[in-house]
């Protein structure tokens, strides 16, 4: 496996968690305080949402994980928080996977 498998999903993992803590926020004060739209926070999660599954799901498939894995690493995706605790377990597992000679790019 190359390098770029995993560091595109480390990016992606913490993008849709950020975003998915920006939606919360949004969720909190527009039903909690009457207050803000989540129209446009929800479409853009939603997309990079769909980029963190195709990336999750790249990195599923090449490191062979079986299926119950991978829908473990798609629901942290959903769950706030969630991703900043499984994105360094998910590294740390793959990282010796990678072929390509270029591991030390990836612990940065």
């Amino acid at each position: 496996m190359k390098a770029n498998v995993l560091t595109r999903y480390r990016v992606m993992a913490y993008i849709t968690a950020v975003w998915l803590l920006v939606f919360t926020g949004a969720i909190i004060l527009k039903y909690g305080f009457d207050t803000g739209d989540t129209m446009l926070i929800s479409q853009i999660h939603g997309v990079l949402f769909i980029i963190y599954v195709i990336f999750a799901f790249d990195l599923g498939s090449k490191a062979k994980w079986p299926f119950g894995k991978l829908l473990w690493v798609l629901a942290a995706g959903c769950i706030p928080v969630a991703s900043f605790f499984v994105e360094p377990k998910i590294t740390r597992e793959v990282r010796p996977l990678i072929t390509d000679g270029s591991a030390a790019a990836v612990e940065a």
